[in-house]
């Protein structure tokens, strides 16, 4: 959840350091600082609060000068926002600072045992007794004294290092968080995620699990966690900086909101054939495989979970195979019940989504085949799957997810084609026709984008709402999931989504005089059923926003206001019907004055549990 960085070369650290602390910020802005190496001593400075409390608090104090650093912008977990629980964290001696992204699982066993040694803490994080290991374990040499802290230690971590007996190098050690090494011919960079050194280079390392890296100025070496070095090849980031830059708009989820056309474009582009043919790059299933499995699990955090749900639609509609969805965090502890003729298909944004990669591995380990759908190239999820398709969307900058969401049902249509015809349940016609159907997705949403103006007013009536409820059914109710989920997470309004047949089952209790119900009316074969819904809401003083295709008048004498989208094929729905609920959100959010980038409490990718 944290974000680190890491520099060392010829440069000054400290702006190098909070320029990377800005682009990470949306892992985490409960707290920031920089720990600088120079003349033998290290220098840390760290405040409560975002990247611009810290540079004010060095702006109007001492400024630390070096050319090598690390540094963190905190997501709490243990331990509240403070100056004290800020990273990075000294050990006793001085000797060390330290940052981490993670959870030190044990560190209340190994806090006791410290405490009884004599070490005095001064946070409540768990970080601080990597810290403090560091000095019991110290050998005299930097990287033996890393191997051996890390060996008491259980849990996830992305840990970055300094020792200030070794001027000239940092170490970092990667278990269960995202961790790269970027090199450039100014210098050497650590970090959680490439948008922090970008600008600066392309070339860099993926670290893997169990990995360490001591990164000088001019040169970096890998090692396991038991000293052996390993050989890596440098990657390169295939986006251009302007990628992760607002580009002329007032926050990031905007510009990502209007990115989707030119993003399902991208994750389109490179699997459609002139006649329409699919070919899924990254996967080795045959015909064959596919009509191997006996059913599909669908696993995934947040907004993914969310395309799962619509997945489960399409592909059961389409190949006719049973398919489970499943909250990542649950499916992991329910002793899921699948084997070598299951297949399980994992979505995650960043691939690094805790939760997901644990399901992940606990799918292996039961011998399913995995195919995971994910953005970060050579990311933890797509390392460890058997097959993984990328969505190709660019930086997502924004917590609130718009394009990676978007993208990753579009390669669910595709993949439920592809299932379809191996399963011979369409025929070659049908499968063209919806490919080309799926073609016309970008330019139809582009239409939607006419009405924001209109979607803009419609929000201001929501800016003091208390609560509200999307209802929907069958593809319309994994939307409405989605739909309240952007509303509450960045306006702040309570939100709920029901299957619409679930009202009368305790939920209309809660409707009151003017309480805004959302009707999602785009499953074309059940408006009717959804509209009878809508009417006992309105009896009872409800206020009902519909969302329907342009060709359904049918909702307009039972709802008080309406949003039309483009007409599409009915399983594809969602990929429109979607956009005016994130400007509506949007929208909403603005109308309140909220924080739209980085909404309180939240982060961009959980990579602890």
């Amino acid at each position: 959840m944290c974000g680190i960085i890491g520099f060392t070369g010829e440069s000054d650290a400290t702006p190098l350091l909070l320029d990377g602390l800005e682009k990470l910020e949306y892992r985490g802005y409960d707290s920031a600082g920089i720990a600088i190496l120079e003349d033998g001593d290290i220098d840390i400075v760290k405040s409560k609060g975002k990247i611009k409390d810290l540079e004010m608090k060095i702006s109007k104090g001492h400024v630390p000068k070096g050319t090598i650093g690390i540094g963190h912008t905190r997501w709490a977990t243990h331990g509240e926002p403070s100056d004290e629980n800020a990273h990075p964290h000294f050990s006793k001696s001085r000797r060390f600072a330290v940052v981490h992204n993670g959870i030190i699982e044990n560190f209340a066993v190994l806090k006791k045992d410290l405490l009884e040694k004599g070490y005095v803490f001064h946070s409540e994080t768990d970080t601080e007794v990597v810290a403090h290991l560091l000095d019991e374990c110290y050998t005299g040499e930097f990287l033996s004294t890393v191997e051996k802290t890390i060996e008491k230690l259980r849990g996830s971590y992305a840990l970055g290092i300094l020792c200030k007996d070794v001027p000239d190098k940092l170490i970092c050690v990667k278990k269960g968080a995202p961790l790269k090494v970027a090199v450039s011919d100014k210098g050497n960079f650590i970090t959680s995620d490439v948008t922090a050194f970008v600008a600066y280079t392309r070339d860099y390392y993926d670290m893997n699990d169990n990995e360490i890296a001591v990164v000088g100025k001019d040169k970096v070496e890998f090692y396991d966690n038991q000293g052996n070095p390993i050989k890596k090849e440098i990657v390169q980031v295939t986006w251009d900086i302007s990628a992760a830059q607002k580009g002329g708009y007032e926050t990031f989820m905007m510009k990502e909101i209007k990115e989707q056309p030119d993003a399902i474009r991208k994750t389109l582009s490179p699997r459609i054939n002139d006649d329409n043919t699919i070919t899924l790059d990254g996967i080795s299933l045959t015909d064959e495989d596919i009509r191997g499995f006996n059913r599909i699990f669908i696993t995934a955090c947040g907004s993914a979970y969310h395309v799962g749900v619509v997945g489960k639609y399409v592909i059961e509609e389409l190949a006719r195979i049973p398919v489970e969805v499943d909250v990542a965090s649950e499916f992991r502890y329910r002793y899921p019940i699948v084997d070598d003729k299951t297949l399980v298909i994992l979505i995650s944004q960043s691939g690094e989504t805790a939760d997901t990669l644990e399901a992940l591995r606990e799918s292996k380990k039961k011998g399913a085949r995995t195919l995971s759908v994910v953005n970060v190239v050579g990311s933890s999820i797509a390392s460890e799957s058997d097959d993984v398709l990328y969505t190709w969307a660019g930086p997502e900058i924004a917590v609130a997810t718009t394009k990676a969401y978007s993208t990753q049902l579009t390669l669910i249509y595709l993949l439920a084609i592809r299932f379809a015809l191996a399963h011979k349940t369409i025929t070659d016609t049908i499968a063209y026709d919806l490919v080309d159907e799926i073609k016309r997705i970008p330019e139809k949403i582009e239409k939607v984008f006419e009405s924001e103006e209109y979607i803009e007013r419609l929000a201001e009536r929501y800016t003091y709402l208390s609560d509200a409820y999307f209802i929907g059914r069958n593809t319309d109710y994994a939307l409405a999931l989605e739909a309240s989920l952007k509303l509450k997470e960045i306006s702040y309004i309570h939100s709920e989504a029901y299957a619409a047949g679930e009202l009368k089952h305790g939920t209309i209790s809660l409707i009151e005089q003017n309480t805004m119900v959302a009707a999602l009316c785009c499953c074309e074969r059940l408006v009717e059923k959804t509209i009878s819904n809508a009417k006992e809401v309105m009896a009872r003083g409800a206020q009902v926003l519909c969302v329907t295709t342009e060709d359904n008048k049918q909702c307009e004498e039972v709802c008080d206001y309406m949003i039309y989208v483009p007409k599409t094929h009915p399983l594809f729905t969602p990929s429109l019907e979607v956009i005016p609920l994130q400007l509506l959100a949007y929208h909403t959010a603005k109308s309140k004055d909220c924080n739209i980038d980085q909404p309180r409490h939240l982060a961009k990718s959980v990579t602890v549990e």
